[in-house]
């Protein structure tokens, strides 16, 4: 309907009268985007579960919380392969990852980071010399 209009206000050979009888206003603001943040959970109960972190990592806007507790009590070189496939993943996404605890892996895509605080390392008393 709106390209109906648009059609015949330019394919008019009048005066120029039409313009100044009705105008067409079109709204640019109607297209919203929902770019929604998803923080999505999974449990590792085996190798081959890694798939479904890996691709919800790949679609973009999804914070991944993997439970790894399963898989670390079933076989652990398992895990390491794991865990290891999604470092890489996130690496090539240029996000970030980080365990919470020993049985939680956060991953992340480019767009958020993840705080890690550095352990504060104690001071090294100086020694006298002539001690």
């Amino acid at each position: 309907m709106v390209f109906n209009k648009i059609k015949k206000a330019f394919s008019s050979k009048g005066s120029g009268n039409e313009f100044d009888e009705e105008y067409i206003e079109i709204d640019l603001g109607k297209q919203e985007h929902e770019s929604k943040v998803f923080v999505k959970l999974f449990t590792l109960k085996d190798y081959d579960s890694v798939n479904d972190v890996l691709t919800s990592l790949r679609e973009g806007y999804t914070i991944v919380v993997v439970d790894i507790k399963t898989l670390r009590q079933k076989d652990s070189i398992e895990l390491k392969r794991a865990v290891s496939k999604i470092k890489k993943t996130v690496d090539a996404l240029e996000g970030n990852i980080a365990g919470f605890g020993e049985n939680i892996v956060i991953a992340t895509p480019s767009f958020a980071k993840i705080h890690k605080e550095e352990p504060v390392k104690k001071r090294e008393e100086k020694k006298h010399p002539f001690d």
